[in-house]
This record gives structure tokens, sequence and C-alpha cells, in this order.
């Protein structure tokens, strides 16, 4: 029930080889739970287009009113999670939230919250080890169902109109790559000269062809990718990151830069927020909202976020079982993309 890079595509990481569940189900339309914020305009324009997107019925949304800001208090935040609980059945796998704020309770991000639980005690000390995710490569596509929690992703992004291009790149990523005689796609893997931000460069895949799966893996140093077509996966690790303008997307595409606050979705950080990578026409990305410390832990783990996506996973659950500490950690993205998945 196992594979790992060796197995997949003759590949082998440097050290052990990571070894994955092989994935045969995922989350669909039918799983996710859809959150509106009633008083946030942003949330509902862009909560109803995703309701007619995905085609959810009225029972997968719930409505509520919360604070237009960045953080919510801890009790603000335990309303919440209260109706959450209260409204959503035992077969919602996974929450969806239509908005871009608020990202953050305290130092946890609002995903990891909802998904975890409130962490009080990592306040006093956000660069500690966090709690480990029981979804961390985990085999089940039934996360609430199996494991009590549910998984959850913001549809953030820098305007309602790019909220909807992102929600239109999700559901048309579906089904389209990994098909036989397909020309490849581009997995790209950057070793910065910022020591600090490259921790997870030990976990970068070795370049090579994934002939199975039509991906193209290049790992290199530098500081800077430009002129790429076809991205399917852009990691790596820098404050800011240039030339995204350049590079062009495949629907389903992700991308991600280690780094302290690229979860902080306000712009007061003085580091580049992860909607940058949604601007630029990717489909997801993560960040984290509260100094991490550059533990690879708290940021998605490079080969298992490419092995569990292009095995079919949902990009909501090829992204959460990537990362082993996601307490601090902000997903954001259409998570029903499935780009490798079969019909």
């Amino acid at each position: 029930m196992f594979v790992c890079l060796v197995g997949l595509a003759s590949l082998a990481a440097a050290g052990e080889p990571v070894v994955v569940p092989r994935i045969t189900a995922r989350l669909t339309a039918q799983d996710i739970g859809l959150v509106i914020n009633v008083n946030d305009p942003y949330s509902v324009e862009v909560g109803n287009f995703y309701i007619d997107a995905r085609k959810l019925l009225p029972a997968q949304v719930l409505r509520v009113e919360l604070p237009v800001r960045a953080e919510l208090s801890v009790d603000e935040f335990q309303e919440l999670d209260a109706q959450i609980k209260k409204f959503f059945g035992a077969d919602t796998q996974a929450l969806a939230l239509a908005w871009s704020q608020p990202f953050a309770v305290d130092c946890n991000s609002i995903t990891g919250a909802l998904a975890m639980g409130f962490d009080r005690a990592l306040c006093s000390k956000s660069c500690a080890p966090s709690r480990k995710s029981s979804y961390f490569n985990a085999y089940t596509a039934r996360p609430f169902s199996d494991l009590q929690m549910r998984p959850t992703m913001l549809l953030a992004a820098k305007s309602v109109e790019m909220a909807q291009d992102l929600i239109r790149r999700g559901v048309a990523s579906d089904h389209t790559l990994g098909l036989r005689g397909s020309p490849p796609v581009n997995a790209h893997y950057l070793i910065t000269f910022d020591t600090a931000r490259s921790s997870r460069a030990p976990s970068f895949p070795p370049p090579g062809l994934l002939r199975d799966f039509g991906v193209d893996v290049h790992v290199e140093k530098s500081n800077v990718l430009k002129d790429v077509d076809r991205l399917l996966i852009y990691e790596t690790g820098l404050a800011q990151v240039d030339k995204l303008d350049t590079l062009s997307w495949v629907a389903g595409g992700v991308g991600d830069h280690l780094t302290s606050y690229g979860g902080r979705l306000d712009d007061k950080s003085g580091q580049m927020s992860a909607v940058e990578w949604i601007a630029s026409g990717a489909t997801g990305s993560y960040g984290t909202v509260s100094e991490p410390c550059s533990h690879p832990q708290k940021f998605p783990h490079p080969q298992i976020l490419l092995l569990h996506y292009v095995q079919g996973a949902s990009l909501i659950e090829a992204y959460w079982k990537s990362v082993a500490w996601p307490q601090q950690g902000l997903f954001i993205g259409e998570p029903l993309a499935a780009p490798f998945a079969r019909r």
C-alpha cells in the first residue's frame, strides 16, 4: 500500500527515499463544506461563485457573521468553531472558507486552528515545535471520518475577480495532467542563497523526468526562476520572490516560499504574501502567519506534496498531507483542484 520516488519513477531522495501511501480515492465536491462571512462583500460574492462552480448543495454552505480583519480573537474563533461543528455533519470531510481575512487566531493560522484546534501554548514560543498533524502523509481520503479533523483552505485572492479566476483554474484543472502523449509539466525547486530559508533543500526530489506522470523535476541553485512554461510546482525560500509575472502555470499549479510571514495576507509584514502566488496564476499556496523559525516541518515537504498530487489527490489533500506541523500555516487556493485524478 506504499510507494516512493524509487517505486514511482526510478528516483531516490538524498539518503532514505520518501515513502507515501498509494492513493486510491480523493475528496470531491460532495465532501466539502463552505463557510461564507455575510459581513464581507468579497466573501459573499466569492462564496456564491464557488457554490455554482462546484455545484454545492444548501446543506454544504454555512453563513456566519465575522469581523473583517486580519485576526480573530480567541473568543470570536471559538464561536465560529462551535457554529461549524454544529452545522456540518459527519459527511463533511474538509472546509473551504470564502474570504481572505481573517487569516489568523493569535499565532495560529485560521486553517490550522479549525482543523486541529486552537493551540494557546504555542503563542508564548512560536518558534517551538508545534503539534504534529495526524493527517501528515496519511492514507485516508476521509480525514473527518477517520481522524476527526477537517483540513481547511481559504479561497483567498487580492480581489473578487482574481478569486473567481482562481476557482475557474481549479475546476478546469480536473483530470487534465498525466495523460498519455501529453507534453510534460515542470516542477521547479530552488536552493537560494538564503541559507535559513532553504532548510527544505535536503527534501527536494532529485531532478529528472517522472515518466509515469509527465512531470519534469528541476532542482537548481538560484534566487530567481523566470520565463518557465507549463509550471506545476515552484518551491523556494526567500522573503520576496521576483519574476512571478514571467511564469506560465498549468491549471492546478501550486507555489510557495519558505519565509516567516508568507501567510499574513494583509501586506503588513514586509515579506511577500502567499496571495502573490495566486495573482501570478497558481491555484494553491501556503505560508505561515507567525514566526515559525526555519523548521522544515512547518512547511510543505516537497516530495510528499509532489507524490500525493501526482497520484490524483486533490490540492487540499496533497498540501495538507505534506505539512507535519501545520498549526501556524495558512493554506490558500481552490481545494478540490485535482489535475492528476482519473475519471
